[in-house]
């Protein structure tokens, strides 16, 4: 399959995850973060373990804790926290920072070059996420930050690691697995942490099944199958395609004005998605590139 078609399938992942916004307002109970998020993660995980019927090995079972505690509990807990406490458009340009930060990381762990125009690209996208979202409401709030910086944060790790660990297995499991992981880490924190939900309507029950089986379960495994097949930093630049889809979504079913700058913000951000798939492509021929001699062998 062409790198052109990987992206493009990678890229449906961060394009519906732009839906969450729009779901949990419109669809779901306010003020139960970490119940929620527990409910989009179990279940979804525990339904892929069923159909993939593959239990990940005891050897591997710390590595995937970590990566369900960075992709998926850390990561949405403070994602709700930034978006409770911080105008949207403030806590989205915070988590389009993450680009950046992959760049960063996977060189120190997975000895990746840093090129200059990745670096140039992530820093433009956060530009045109800012000009998309940030509106003259946009009031900084000490805590929204730091929740907003350390999700981004632990989305690139997770992102970085579920790279340098790559199971034997399918997308589908390793997705599974992850998922798993990360709800079982959240329930616990959910029992203690929030009172227990009201009755659910049809209304909450379809948010949740849209959230756990499409913006999860099958998203996810898209994202972990580019993750393992594109370069970090490029995957890392897909992800701004969300805040991009969260404002096409409020424009068209909210019905949400679209300013000028708005729409040069979208532009710079689409155009900065593709200078981040063109800076980052590997080179075609030559030496082993230093993420390839730093791809560990599945064991």
């Amino acid at each position: 399959m062409s790198r052109t078609t990987d992206i493009l399938l990678t890229a449906l992942a961060p394009a519906v995850w732009g839906s969450t916004y729009l779901v949990t307002t419109e669809a779901l109970p306010a003020g139960y973060p970490v119940t929620l998020a527990a409910l989009r993660a179990l279940p979804a995980g525990l339904l892929l373990l069923a159909v993939t019927r593959c239990l990940p090995p005891r050897a591997w079972l710390g590595r995937i804790f970590l990566l369900g505690g960075f992709n998926f509990a850390l990561f949405w807990v403070l994602l709700f926290v930034a978006a409770y406490r911080l105008p949207g458009g403030v806590a989205a340009t915070l988590g389009s920072l993450q680009a950046m930060m992959v760049i960063v990381m996977a060189r120190g762990w997975l000895g990746t070059p840093v090129r200059a125009g990745a670096l140039a690209a992530a820093a433009t996208g956060v530009l045109g996420v800012a000009l998309l979202l940030i509106g003259p409401e946009a009031a900084r709030d000490p805590i929204g930050v730091a929740a907003g910086l350390g999700g981004a944060a632990s989305m690139a790790a997770g992102t970085v690691l579920s790279r340098k660990w790559q199971p034997p297995v399918s997308p589908l499991s390793f997705t599974a697995w992850q998922l798993t992981a990360g709800g079982l880490i959240l329930l616990p924190l959910a029992l203690i942490m929030e009172p227990a939900l009201p009755p659910l309507t049809a209304t909450n029950l379809a948010g949740l099944l849209w959230l756990g089986l499409i913006g999860a379960a099958a998203t996810y495994a898209l994202w972990f199958r580019g993750v393992a097949r594109i370069e970090p930093g490029a995957v890392s630049m897909l992800g701004m395609m969300s805040p991009l889809t969260a404002v096409l979504l409020g424009w068209v079913v909210l019905g949400q004005t679209l300013s000028p700058v708005q729409g040069i913000g979208a532009a710079i951000v689409l155009g900065s998605v593709w200078a981040g798939q063109r800076t980052n492509r590997p080179p075609k021929q030559g030496a082993a590139t230093g993420l390839e001699k730093a791809r560990p062998q599945a064991t």
